[in-house]
């Protein structure tokens, strides 16, 4: 009988589709991510993590996956996933390669969503497979980040080459890959910020108005309307825009300024920055008429302290 010839090495690209998988970074992210690939079958192996709170998260949501240091998780893991914040990525990139902690085949994941690919050149440049990752969703650091990674959309951004592979890893998170070119991350990131972020703070403050306006149970209040406007405004733009600025409502606006200023002087800019952006729109999509819109502007120039 023939020996059996000697295999050539896998090339990365064309591995099994079980892999180790590391985590540098145990914030909120990471080890959800990790745990959703779990359930797809990889196989979580190693992270690391140096507050309380991350080593918290990685036990109760990577259980028996050993704390380890970052050149640790690199050695054992096939997949890392490096989930540090935006502006401490391109230091630990550097850091990973100068202390030749990245080895040729490794593919490395950032979920950062400012950053393409090409932030990982240094790691690229020693063999590295670079794939950008990024969730768009806000995450609690429990358990049920992992179910609400079903359906969630990603920023990909990879080499043409490993487009198919990350796509495929975002798949199998229960995601939905959207392709970013790598010029365009800042302005994808920018467009999230925008939308979900400022989304907070003004609900926020919204509560924090009603609750010294006497409402008992804000949150009840909001939640109906905020559920609505954020599904009319996902369905139709700027054709739901309602309220007293769309309406050209220049005595309600004046009025609205002026409780602000006595009850909540913070909210009064962001307030007039809002009502003048909601306008602009309003005017340019037909809903403000011309004739209102002058009165309008003129209660919003006159509340701004400047």
């Amino acid at each position: 009988m023939n020996a059996t010839p000697p295999q050539e090495p896998l090339d990365p690209r064309d591995r099994p589709a079980r892999l180790t998988v590391g985590v540098v970074g145990a914030g909120r992210v990471g080890p959800a991510l990790a745990a959703s690939l779990a359930l797809a079958g990889h196989r979580p192996v190693a992270v690391s993590g140096v507050s309380d709170a991350s080593r918290r998260r990685a036990a109760a949501l990577l259980p028996d996956v050993p704390l380890l240091p970052p050149a640790e998780v690199l050695d054992r893991a096939e997949l890392v996933l490096l989930t540090v914040p935006d502006d401490a990525l391109p230091g630990l990139v550097d850091g990973l390669v100068k202390a030749g902690s990245v080895r040729p085949g490794h593919l490395l994941a950032h979920t950062s969503g400012r950053f393409g690919a090409r932030v990982l050149d240094p790691a690229t440049r020693v063999g590295a497979l670079p794939l950008a990752l990024h969730p768009a969703m806000t995450f609690t650091g429990t358990a049920v980040d992992v179910q609400r990674l079903a359906g969630c959309s990603f920023g990909v951004t990879a080499p043409e080459e490993l487009r198919l592979a990350a796509e495929a890893l975002v798949i199998e998170m229960g995601g939905e890959p959207e392709w970013i070119e790598e010029e365009a991350r800042p302005l994808y990131h920018a467009a999230l910020a925008l939308g979900a972020n400022h989304l907070v703070t003004l609900v926020a403050q919204s509560m924090e108005l009603l609750r010294t306006a006497g409402v008992s149970a804000p949150d009840r209040m909001l939640g109906p309307l905020l559920g609505a406007a954020l599904d009319n405004a996902l369905r139709s733009g700027d054709a739901a825009l309602t309220g007293p600025v769309a309406r050209g409502d220049a005595g309600t606006v004046a009025a609205h300024v002026a409780e602000l200023r006595t009850h909540a002087p913070g909210a009064v800019a962001g307030y007039l920055a809002m009502a003048r952006t909601t306008a602009d729109r309003a005017l340019a999509h037909g809903l403000l008429k011309p004739e209102l819109a002058e009165d309008l502007l003129g209660v919003l120039a006159e509340g701004d302290p400047r």
